[in-house]
């Protein structure tokens, strides 16, 4: 059983996964980041692998990924950095970015490095499912590794349950069809499409992800959903953060209340 799979089957509600930019503020603030919100209550840490051309990425995301690369990150240096993360990190990691990148790098070395460290399971949003199945999903597998896609509101039910069937981990269900950073109560829409999303009855845990910027906010997510998954709000935190220790201790009790 891997580290994914023990979470969802010991904690069945309120699971908090938290997007940080691998080399944000500082280069080597990852590990930092990375402990402070194990020691503090996230349960799922999902790490962003900063690349110019960042899709479904918003602003605030796109603007951290933008200063991770102004300060030298790239995939050989993460994975130079989390070489020994294991000693410290236990909870789920997974690694967050786009194809691009992934592929310069060389897509079965990238796996099999994620694997040795190890990574748990791997967001690509800008991968097809088409291109999973004919061609990179048995190099993900091969290695051990989750692989969750994303959803929205517009993605039918056929090609949900599709995505049930590829998905290994979790489904990343997107509260809005946008980029990331909304901010808000969640509109009427919203909870009427979580509640389809729950009635479904999918056989992998859902998260709903995209405007979860406040204990509010959470709570709702996890009334249809295993938990939630916050980003942008978290990156405006640590934006002005003086201490990085003690920001993240307060933003992580903001949220789980």
């Amino acid at each position: 059983m891997n580290r994914l799979e023990e979470l969802f089957q010991r904690k069945k509600n309120n699971i908090l996964n938290v997007y940080c930019t691998a080399g944000f503020p500082q280069l080597n603030s990852t590990l930092e980041v990375m402990k402070a919100l194990q020691d503090n209550g996230a349960d799922i840490i999902e790490l962003g692998m900063p690349y110019s051309d960042p899709l479904a990425d918003g602003p605030v995301i796109q603007s951290s990924g933008s200063r991770a690369l102004q300060n030298g990150m790239t995939i050989e240096k993460l994975f130079a950095q989390l070489q020994d993360c294991r000693k410290e990190i236990y909870v789920p990691i997974i690694l967050m970015g786009y194809m691009n990148p992934v592929l310069q790098y060389g897509f079965e070395r990238f796996c099999k490095h994620a694997a040795a460290i190890p990574i748990d399971g791997l967001i690509l949003p800008d991968l097809p499912e088409h291109e999973f199945e004919t061609e990179y999903g048995a190099v993900i597998q091969r290695y051990g590794l989750d692989f969750i896609f994303l959803i929205t509101p517009e993605t039918s039910e056929e090609r949900i349950r599709k995505i049930d069937e590829l998905c290994s981990g979790f489904i990343y269900a997107v509260s809005a069809s946008s980029t990331t950073g909304g901010k808000g109560e969640f509109t009427k829409s919203q909870l009427e499409y979580f509640e389809k999303l729950r009635l479904l009855k999918l056989k992998n845990p859902l998260l709903i992800g995209f405007g979860i910027s406040s204990a509010a906010s959470f709570e709702a997510a996890c009334r249809f959903a295993s938990g939630a998954i916050v980003g942008s709000a978290f990156i405006n935190a640590l934006k002005t953060a003086n201490d990085l220790a003690q920001e993240i201790q307060r933003f992580v009790k903001s949220i789980k209340g």
